[in-house]
């Protein structure tokens, strides 16, 4: 089993640390909300580096298949898991010398104490999640077939009858 926390990440990305691993999904409790199933794993690679201007930064790398529940017709949906991350740490009430919002080159994450591998990729898998996951092609939801809807009848016509007729 991979390493799982770093006592100092500074000194991990001033020496060019590597942590890699495979997490099962069922181990990230968080992230199940947003699953229609926790099968597989996800292969991750953590590698602290120092960028061209001396600061430290963290490259995350997380790949794998989630299952997410589809917004839409409510089923599981396969969902390719690819993403790359620049970190840059910094301590706690530390503000960034390169802080500026127009740069997205990298994400400044705030550190106080040791750093849980596991709960950063978790972290970041569920800000790369889709804000709405959808079968591109998803047709009307199989509740729906079998309770009517799919053939035009109207959830609210009992109303209409419990109201006397449409008056």
């Amino acid at each position: 089993m991979a390493q799982e926390r770093i006592a100092d990440v500074f000194r991990f990305a001033a020496e060019g640390g590597v942590l890699e691993g495979e997490t099962p999904v069922a181990s990230f409790g968080r992230l199940a909300d947003w699953l229609a199933d926790d099968v597989g794993a996800v292969r991750w690679r953590l590698a602290g580096r120092v960028d061209a201007e001396g600061g430290l930064r963290l490259d995350l790398n997380v790949t794998g298949r989630l299952v997410l529940l589809c917004q839409r017709c409510l089923e599981g949906m396969a969902w390719p898991l690819a993403l790359d991350a620049a970190l840059q740490p910094v301590r706690a009430g530390q503000v960034s010398p390169g802080d500026d919002p127009e740069n997205d080159e990298f994400d400044v994450i705030e550190v106080d104490g040791d750093v849980d591998v596991l709960s950063l990729v978790e972290d970041e898998i569920i800000l790369a999640l889709p804000i709405a996951p959808r079968h591109e092609d998803c047709g009307v939801s199989r509740r729906a077939e079998t309770s009517g809807e799919a053939c035009g009848e109207s959830p609210f016509g009992v109303l209409v009858g419990l109201r006397g007729g449409g008056r």
